[in-house]
């Protein structure tokens, strides 16, 4: 079992994390060696990992983590919507996370806007942020001081080992972890084309609920929360509809 674990990571660092890479070399068998690496770590042959990756086409083989991986097993909805929200969305993504956050772990991607609302007001409760990139890179800038907390007193998790910087095609790729740490999907607030509805696709690829803001019809920032709601997304309308998921 630890051959297999610092397999495992001596892949990840080689490869910066690169799934179908690391796939191929846990396959071919690969010739590999392992650098210095004071990480905290969870592989796919651990009894640790986190069961409900288990469930994705592709699973990440590693996990680097800070904080509280337990948190991974706790029941958890996903919060998540624009990097650049309206002052409605924002003020419905802090009202919406506060409640759920009195009963699940908020998960969501420490992205702007949306995401880092959501970490912010369940940092009093629990919530799990994934990046994409390594834990030491934070990005973007303006949630590295919430990212320092989550590590401390949350958990944070990424696929990149550390150093590991933000790639375009990271973030897409880890919206499917974001989808399967989830009990359900709450998008506050989306355009048609944007990383939130990927994670949707991913989520409902899994069977997980999806729950929507509904939006005025000329406002172009929520036409893809209306869209999912016209395609039977479940609306949230009230106080109530929030209590009852």
């Amino acid at each position: 079992m630890m051959q297999y674990r610092e397999q495992i990571l001596a892949y990840a660092i080689q490869y910066k994390g690169d799934w179908y890479k690391m796939r191929e070399a846990i396959k071919e068998n690969k010739a590999w060696n392992l650098p210095a690496c004071s990480c905290t770590y969870v592989t796919i042959v651990d009894p640790t990992y986190p069961c409900k990756f288990r469930r994705l086409q592709c699973p990440p083989w590693i996990l680097f983590y800070e904080g509280n991986l337990a948190l991974c097993e706790q029941r958890s909805v996903a919060v998540i919507g624009s990097r650049q929200p309206t002052a409605y969305g924002s003020k419905m993504c802090a009202q919406i996370t506060k409640i759920l956050a009195l009963r699940y772990c908020i998960v969501s991607g420490l992205a702007k806007g949306i995401d880092g609302i959501a970490h912010r007001e369940a940092l009093a409760q629990h919530t799990i942020g994934i990046t994409g990139c390594g834990l030491d890179v934070y990005y973007p800038k303006v949630n590295a001081d919430i990212q320092q907390i989550m590590a401390k007193k949350q958990l944070v998790l990424s696929e990149y080992p550390p150093h590991t910087p933000p790639k375009p095609y990271h973030f897409p790729w880890r919206n499917r972890l974001i989808a399967a740490l989830s009990d359900a999907v709450i998008v506050v607030e989306a355009g048609m084309r944007s990383g939130t509805m990927l994670t949707v696709n991913e989520a409902l690829s899994l069977d997980i609920p999806i729950y929507c803001v509904p939006h005025p019809m000329d406002q172009r920032e929520g036409k893809g929360s209306n869209t999912l709601i016209a395609q039977g997304a479940m609306i949230l309308v009230d106080e109530q509809d929030i209590r009852m998921i």
